[in-house]
């Protein structure tokens, strides 16, 4: 039968992701507007952005954290192109994020001394028999394929080179282990919501040491420089950016902050999003028509939950009849102001990909559950009755 009870927040998408719980346009009436962002007001702002979540993600004192631009990919970019090329690189890929990265260090860059390690989809490559005299790029948490590490027991505490860690799907969702990381780059419009554009990047000691003693044979776009003469640019560490924030997107990041802070912070933050893959399981174990897209549930994602579909019937279909079946049944959701944007990532495997982030409310993935069963039923008889 036809679910009675709807999400009260229908956004499940992977990016931008959920408001938090209670969000409107008055969290935003104490921004900055219309003022530099180089005047006290605006870089109070900015440095409050960046101590609130070194304060919340326990980020070390050692470490530096600052606010650059183009979202997560600028600040993974201007990582590699300022830090790579000083030794042999690894890149671990499973998705399609950390597939571009690879591939920009060998089409862009043009390393020579690379290795990209690849698995499919769902899965993760042997992370034991890395070699930590190289640097080793890789994402914390698949986005698109709902894979993560299970840990940073695999890095080596003694390593030579940097570990360069691409965390926007994890960072205030998961726990992250500071000292095995060297780099680690994330963007607001994730785990607490916020707008688009911003990225974030954490160096350690040893990564700001690489910056300020090695230079790059390519150049270097403005937007990428983090050293003049040699000398770490600390100011982007502490508010003043490269180029223009909005301030709008400023104080939504903040009411993001305050609001995990009211909640309980970090510990609070991944205790949601856990509680809502729990969720998750518990449809799918159950379910005759659907499955983790990740088997292995120590690296299953618990804020980018990736599905395949595992419907007999689904599976006879034709290529094209498959991909009918799926527009018309995430189309259904979105009609029926369930499920926005809940389609598989377009690189990824047909299927299905639910955003579990502590934005989103346990509540609303309890009711978005029964939908899912009714709307594929309703898809596979409209089918039915076509055929």
């Amino acid at each position: 039968m036809k679910p009675t009870i709807k999400p009260n927040n229908p956004c499940f998408s992977s990016g931008p992701c959920a408001k938090r719980p209670g969000w409107t346009l008055d969290a935003l009436s104490g921004a900055a507007l219309g003022r530099s962002h180089r005047a006290k007001i605006g870089k109070t702002k900015l440095a409050e952005v960046i101590t609130r979540s070194k304060a919340i993600l326990g980020i070390p004192s050692d470490y530096v954290l600052g606010i650059v631009p183009a979202s997560d990919t600028g600040a993974i970019e201007m990582a590699m192109w300022s830090l790579l090329g000083a030794r042999g690189v690894d890149v671990l890929v499973w998705e399609s994020f950390g597939k571009g990265w690879g591939a920009d260090c060998k089409k862009q860059l043009k390393l020579t001394d690379l290795n990209i390690i690849e698995s499919g989809y769902g899965e993760i490559p042997d992370l034991s028999k890395l070699d930590w005299k190289r640097d080793v790029v890789f994402t914390w948490n698949g986005t698109t394929s709902g894979v993560r590490v299970p840990n940073a027991d695999w890095i080596a505490a003694d390593r030579e080179g940097l570990a360069i860690c691409d965390a926007t799907s994890a960072t205030f969702a998961m726990e992250l282990d500071w000292k095995k990381l060297d780099v680690v780059t994330w963007s607001w419009q994730k785990a607490l919501g916020g707008e688009g554009a911003h990225g974030m990047i954490a160096l350690s000691p040893k990564a700001v040491e690489r910056l300020q003693t090695y230079k790059p044979s390519w150049p270097l776009p403005k937007i990428f420089q983090m050293t003049k003469d040699s000398k770490l640019i600390d100011g982007i560490f502490v508010g003043e950016t490269i180029n223009t924030p909005s301030m709008l997107a400023v104080e939504d990041a903040l009411d993001g902050l305050k609001w995990a802070e009211q909640v309980g912070g970090l510990k609070a933050l991944i205790e949601r999003s856990e509680k809502n893959l729990k969720s998750l399981e518990n449809w799918v174990n159950k379910s005759s028509e659907f499955a983790f897209l990740c088997a292995d549930k120590p690296t299953r994602s618990c804020t980018s939950v990736t599905f395949k579909v595992t419907d007999s019937w689904y599976a006879g279909l034709s290529v094209e009849a498959q991909a009918k079946a799926l527009k018309d049944f995430t189309a259904l959701l979105e009609k029926e102001a369930v499920a926005y944007d809940i389609g598989a990532y377009r690189d990824a495997p047909a299927g299905l990909r639910i955003w579990a982030g502590a934005t989103v409310e346990n509540s609303d993935i309890e009711a978005l559950l029964p939908w899912l069963d009714w709307a594929w039923a309703e898809v596979k008889q409209s089918q039915a009755k076509a055929a």
